[in-house]
């Protein structure tokens, strides 16, 4: 195992919660119908097309166009976006606090995020202003796991890919990183990422 010099975050889910759930439920009044106008009208993949580049206009009218009578709530899922961020998840941002604090270890983020929202993010939380580079996915229209995303960012900064640890909180991004000879961290709820970290040889003081 190569010395890690670098670590690399994803950021939903591993230090920002984010979930459409959180606005919805100011929107419907039944659990049932909220998961339905999430598994059928705006759903994830619907999403993902955002992430990967497509803007939220296209986005809006393409689902007006077979959900009519959804139009409110579907012109609210950009309107009212930042309601959707449910907080941060305190310990990982913490070590990254830690981490940033030391300058031991250039800190890099590649996130699947559209770029008309990540602005809101990048004005919420002090946190992301930590990172030498952020690799997000719409403005570069590449989305994990394909493999250029995780070029690119090695690319931009000249970085060796054995060299850095990667964390995600999706196995399939955790593999796909690996596939391209990076080092990699699968944070499930339970994990505790200073002890992951430590494996690799990363220490948190």
């Amino acid at each position: 195992m190569s010395q890690i010099t670098t670590v690399i975050f994803d950021l939903g889910g591993v230090l920002i919660d984010w979930n459409p759930r959180y606005l919805y439920r100011k929107i419907f009044s039944d659990e049932a119908e909220i998961e339905n106008f999430l598994e059928k009208v705006c759903h994830h993949e619907w999403n993902r097309a955002q992430d990967g580049g497509r803007t939220f206009a296209e986005a809006t009218e393409e689902r007006l166009t077979s959900y009519p009578h959804y139009e409110e709530e579907i012109r609210l899922y950009f309107d009212r976006w930042e309601e959707m961020m449910g907080g941060i998840a305190e310990a990982n941002v913490e070590i990254l606090r830690q981490l940033y604090r030391q300058q031991k270890y250039p800190l890099y983020a590649i996130t699947n995020w559209s770029a008309e929202t990540f602005p809101i993010a990048l004005r919420k939380y002090d946190f992301l202003h930590f990172f030498r580079d952020v690799v997000v996915s719409g403005e570069e229209k590449l989305l994990k796991p394909d493999a250029a995303i995780y070029q690119l960012l090695l690319d931009r900064n000249q970085l060796q890919a054995e060299s850095c640890v990667f964390i995600d909180d999706a196995p399939e991004n955790v593999k796909g990183a690996k596939a391209i000879g990076m080092q990699a961290i699968h944070l499930n709820p339970d994990a505790d990422l200073a002890a992951e970290l430590k494996q690799f040889g990363v220490s948190i003081h």
